[in-house]
């Protein structure tokens, strides 16, 4: 309890729990799904040995690869929503490890998205 300077008040602040950041999970959940799917991306690629399959893998290439860059994104923001300093009866929020984890998966299931249209294409005109 702090003495409210003056008078004979004084103002108590409650202790608020820490709360899991929702950009940290929603960016977990971005990067699992980009590498989902860049996993459907390299079997289409390969399976499909024509020409419709290059077209379906090309599809969920821009799927894969936005998904990698909003898991990206939510990762950075929940980094700076993590780090940014709260007065006491203000919300902490945690999860640094989810918005890594988040970050690294979006950013793996991008350049594997590319990577398994690259071979998409290389088996479809070669």
């Amino acid at each position: 309890m702090d003495a409210v300077p003056g008078t004979p008040f004084g103002v108590v602040h409650l202790d608020v729990a820490p709360v899991t950041s929702g950009l940290a999970i929603g960016s977990l959940v971005a990067g699992v799904a980009s590498i989902l799917v860049s996993m459907l991306v390299g079997c289409l690629g390969i399976a499909a040995g024509e020409l419709s399959g290059a077209w379906a893998a090309g599809a969920f290439t821009a799927l894969g690869v936005l998904t990698g860059a909003g898991a990206i994104v939510a990762g950075l923001s929940a980094l700076r929503q993590i780090r940014r300093p709260s007065t006491p009866p203000a919300v902490r929020f945690t999860g640094r490890g989810l918005a890594i984890a988040g970050i690294s998966c979006g950013g793996v299931g991008a350049v594997c998205t590319l990577l398994g249209l690259a071979l998409g294409l290389l088996v479809t005109y070669v």
